[in-house]
């Protein structure tokens, strides 16, 4: 078997729908999903996986799962159906259309743009989550160092970008913020579809006798949660100069960070503030640190979702953020948003929530505020979207 050649690993064929007609076919590119961790692109690709794989027989579609791993079996729902192929990375990645052609499908989706359309005969779905990289062009850290240089020079100017997203019949992105952001730049001449980014069910995470509310409500937050990367645009340095007005809190600090970072932001720290870096936590171990009367706070200057944000309020933790406009859909009324590089409006802030009623007030606002996001309501919509390209 040739490298390039697709390899389907479970049972091959599809069954008629139950009105006779052959259903359409989807490819669904899993290949995004880590298997060591997951991050934004990672989750939001297994969670809508799942959600894909509940809803498809009922939409009359055959969803299939590309991997590159046979690890990325174990994070995908039982029985689902994969095709391995090449990683993203691979320098097959421009033919990839060429590869699928052979099997047939009526559409693929896939959770990022790369995807090669070079000669496709298929209806083709792409997706950008943001615009973030064009203003901070700076790539993952663990992507081979060519990806690197490629994605830098990628990011030079929109061009390249509305090439490979008009090589699309429809584009998806998780917010209408950057649907809003796309029109802006005049990105892509396709139509945008938004497939909301939806939080994980953190009290799942939480042992049996601690869910229904833990110690969440047991009093004021006394612990502050940030969740995210120590990127320069991502402000950590506010967060840590606010410590001086807050001596009765601790901030927690949860996301890997490299020594020399760390010491970076080590200067910010305030004489007596108690900061804890973790280095890194498990989704069990973020779960409990919001149990734990927490408040959940970023003050980014730049984002492109703010999932962290979601998840607490989902969870029932209240939010203290930065004014931007992505921070404003996604948290609504759940969250208090403040100047972000003013600590003291921050601080401020946090002690605001010691009011019961403020804290139950912003509580209320946001688990209201999420009741409209889920998966499955972003799988319907993806699945609705490939009935409507099929049919064209």
């Amino acid at each position: 078997m040739k490298a390039s050649e697709p390899r389907l690993l479970s049972r091959r064929g599809s069954a008629p729908s139950s009105d006779g007609e052959r259903p359409v076919r989807l490819l669904f590119d899993a290949r995004y999903i880590r298997t060591d961790f997951h991050d934004g692109i990672s989750r939001f690709s297994a969670e809508l996986a799942r959600a894909v794989h509940e809803a498809a027989p009922a939409a009359g579609m055959d969803a299939v799962f590309l991997i590159h791993d046979d690890e990325q079996r174990r994070l995908l729902p039982e029985g689902a159906r994969v095709l391995r192929i090449h990683a993203p990375t691979s320098p097959l990645e421009p033919f990839t259309a060429l590869i699928l052609n052979r099997r047939r499908p009526d559409v693929v989706f896939s959770p990022m743009q790369t995807i090669g359309s070079l000669g496709r005969r298929f209806r083709l779905i792409l997706t950008l989550h943001d615009t973030i990289y064009y203003r901070h062009r700076t790539p993952p850290h663990d992507l081979p160092a060519p990806v690197r240089l490629g994605w830098r020079i990628f990011h030079l100017s929109y061009a390249p970008q509305r090439f490979v997203l008009n090589g699309a019949d429809l584009v998806a992105t998780v917010s209408e913020t950057s649907k809003r952001q796309f029109a802006a730049a005049r990105l892509t001449k396709r139509p945008v579809l938004v497939l909301a980014n939806a939080p994980q069910r953190l009290e799942e995470l939480l042992p049996a006798e601690a869910r229904g509310g833990g110690s969440r409500a047991d009093g004021p937050p006394r612990n502050i949660v940030y969740m995210g990367s120590f990127m320069p645009y991502k402000n950590v340095e506010t967060l840590m100069l606010a410590m001086a007005d807050l001596p009765e809190h601790t901030l927690h600090l949860l996301s890997r960070i490299s020594p020399e970072r760390r010491g970076e932001l080590e200067a910010f720290m305030p004489p007596g503030a108690s900061i804890v870096f973790h280095g890194g936590v498990s989704d069990e171990q973020y779960a409990a640190l919001l149990d734990d009367r927490a408040v959940l706070a970023t003050l980014s200057l730049d984002e492109g979702y703010g999932l962290p944000i979601a998840e607490a309020l989902a969870f029932g933790v209240p939010a203290v953020v930065s004014d931007l406009e992505i921070f404003r859909e996604v948290a609504g009324e759940g969250a208090l948003f403040v100047p972000a590089q003013d600590p003291a409006a921050f601080a401020a802030a946090v002690r605001s929530l010691d009011d019961a009623a403020v804290r139950e007030r912003v509580v209320a606002a946001g688990r209201a505020h999420m009741e409209r996001y889920s998966w499955e309501r972003s799988a319907r919509l993806l699945l609705d979207a490939v009935r409507g390209l099929s049919e064209r």
